[in-house]
């Protein structure tokens, strides 16, 4: 009970905060908006730029928990797009049912809870999955729908690969994560240090980026009434919460055997809800806009209960 009490109800209060101002009218669309895009825009990549800078590259890219890590979310994506299927869904709503059962919130829920839990010494881990993690996961997820989309059309193959890498670095989150790389590239190369000012000027930023962001997401999670299709919601919420993070367990455990740090930042990362990035990719294309927001509104809410057994298995 400690562990749910000190560790996850700190974060899901936060949320919980911004979901309640957001109901009683105290903080509009347009505030929650605009706090939202500060803290995606550019709270969070300062964030993960600072955060892959000050990475030990050696010793942070476990390749085993990030083999369990992915292994996971690839199995659950193809497992949801199959699932959608069956369930009479066309390419396109399948490729969005998919695609947020493959994307978990890493970063929103899977970093602070992990802090509380385990201390900012064990977050590692979770920016060596980080740092792949949209690069990744929204290439995967624009390759499969571009195929999807124009299949018949006579698109070829290089065109599709090209729509999707432009898709993918023009996202905030990438251009964070690339900049962190080159940051780490030039001080590594130089000898030399971020000047004390600018690095002054990231930590404020950085500091801002996750507060701001659970706050902004339980403003979003209010508009995300549950409605849609109860069958596919309910496959999302099984694969993101019970599935991907098995999986992940499972092959990092007993496959791969990895240190504890590296199992925890794996598991607990896997066990996070979809993220509000689930439901932007399908806002993208224009479908299933509402079986995305449904779950990962009631996933999110559920996450409470699975991420506090989770923790609970972990050593």
């Amino acid at each position: 009970m400690s562990v749910l009490i000190n560790v996850i109800l700190p974060v899901f209060l936060v949320i919980g905060f911004g979901y309640v101002v957001a109901l009683r009218g105290l903080f509009s669309e347009g505030a929650v908006d605009g706090l939202m895009r500060f803290a995606q825009n550019f709270a969070v990549p300062v964030l993960l730029a600072r955060s892959i800078a000050n990475l030990d590259l050696t010793q942070s890219y476990n390749w085993s928990m990030m083999a369990a890590f992915y292994a996971g979310a690839l199995i659950s994506f193809a497992i949801g797009i199959a699932g959608a299927r069956a369930m009479g869904r066309n390419g396109p709503e399948s490729v969005a049912i998919g695609f947020a059962c493959l994307f978990s919130n890493s970063l929103l829920l899977g970093v602070p809870i992990t802090e509380r839990a385990y201390g900012t010494d064990a977050l590692s881990g979770n920016f060596a999955i980080i740092s792949v993690h949209s690069p990744f996961l929204y290439t995967i997820g624009i390759l499969a729908m571009e195929m999807v989309r124009s299949s018949g059309t006579g698109t070829s193959l290089g065109r599709v690969g090209l729509n999707a890498l432009i898709g993918v670095i023009r996202t905030p989150l990438v251009i964070g994560i690339l900049t962190g790389f080159v940051i780490k590239i030039l001080t590594t190369l130089t000898g030399q240090p971020l000047p004390h000012p600018l690095m002054e000027a990231m930590n404020m930023m950085a500091r801002a980026a996750l507060p701001a962001a659970l706050f902004g997401l339980g403003g979003v999670l209010y508009r995300y009434r549950p409605e849609g299709d109860a069958k596919a919601i309910a496959m999302i919420t099984g694969l993101s919460l019970g599935l991907h993070p098995a999986i992940t367990y499972g092959l990092a455990h007993f496959g791969f055997g990895v240190d504890t740090a590296s199992l925890r930042s794996a598991t607990l990362t896997a066990a996070m809800a979809p993220g509000v990035n689930a439901y932007l990719f399908a806002n993208i294309y224009g479908v299933a806009r509402r079986v995305a927001a449904s779950a990962v509104l009631i996933a999110t809410a559920l996450s409470i209960l699975t991420i506090w057994g989770w923790l609970a298995i972990l050593p």
